[in-house]
């Protein structure tokens, strides 16, 4: 059945090319837009059939792609929705697949748009509501729920450890022969690779050690 859809994604190219592929395959783009905000009023305007949207774009080329689609299937309870990513994202994944119940939303990496067929197949599965996921995006979130501190380098493990010993950072830095700026780092990448939310760093250096004693 031929499906209403809105595409959003900032590379020209991809998009395009998106849009041509939804039509050779009968269904309509009713909008194809670069940035989130573009996202939101296209779907408000017209509320369509499916949204496929990347991950990162514009206005801050962060999330802004995934927290339009959450915050339209908030408004629009089982509003079918994939999300395209450059690579596997835990806590995307995981935000989309906790946006009603995770029905009718698929996580894909882009690489999986050059398999037209499946990639076709996908988008109808999730029209209809059911629930697709990348098979990387499932291996790796498997492997990550297992023991997410596998994510971190043996120096950031370091700093996790004396972090979770009470040190500061300065302590740390005089500890392993590093500058301040170099724990300043690890610590940015303990707490991105934890999926910790971003809040006061206090709170999630608290976060970060209570993962580190319960593994």
């Amino acid at each position: 059945m031929p499906l209403r859809v809105i595409v959003a994604e900032d590379a020209v190219l991809l998009r395009e090319g998106l849009v041509g592929l939804l039509q050779r395959f009968g269904h309509a783009v009713t909008a194809a837009v670069g940035d989130a905000s573009a996202l939101l009023t296209a779907a408000r305007a017209e509320l369509p059939d499916l949204v496929v949207t990347d991950v990162r774009m514009p206005p801050s080329n962060a999330d802004d792609g995934l927290r339009a689609a959450v915050e339209l299937r908030r408004e629009h309870p089982g509003l079918p929705v994939v999300v395209l990513s450059q690579y596997v994202e835990q806590s995307y994944a995981v935000r989309l697949l906790d946006s009603d119940r995770g029905r009718a939303v698929g996580y894909l990496l882009k690489e999986r748009v050059g398999a037209v067929a499946d990639f076709m197949d996908s988008l109808d599965r999730v029209a209809a509501g059911g629930t697709v996921v990348d098979p990387e995006v499932v291996q790796q979130l498997v492997r990550l729920r297992q023991d997410p501190l596998e994510r971190l380098s043996a120096r950031e493990r370091e700093v996790l450890a004396l972090m979770a010993q009470g040190r500061s950072n300065a302590n740390v830095a005089a500890e392993l022969f590093v500058s301040d700026a170099a724990v300043n780092k690890h610590i940015g990448n303990i707490f991105a690779k934890l999926d910790l939310p971003a809040d006061t760093d206090g709170h999630r250096r608290v976060l970060a050690v209570l993962r580190y004693l319960s593994a």
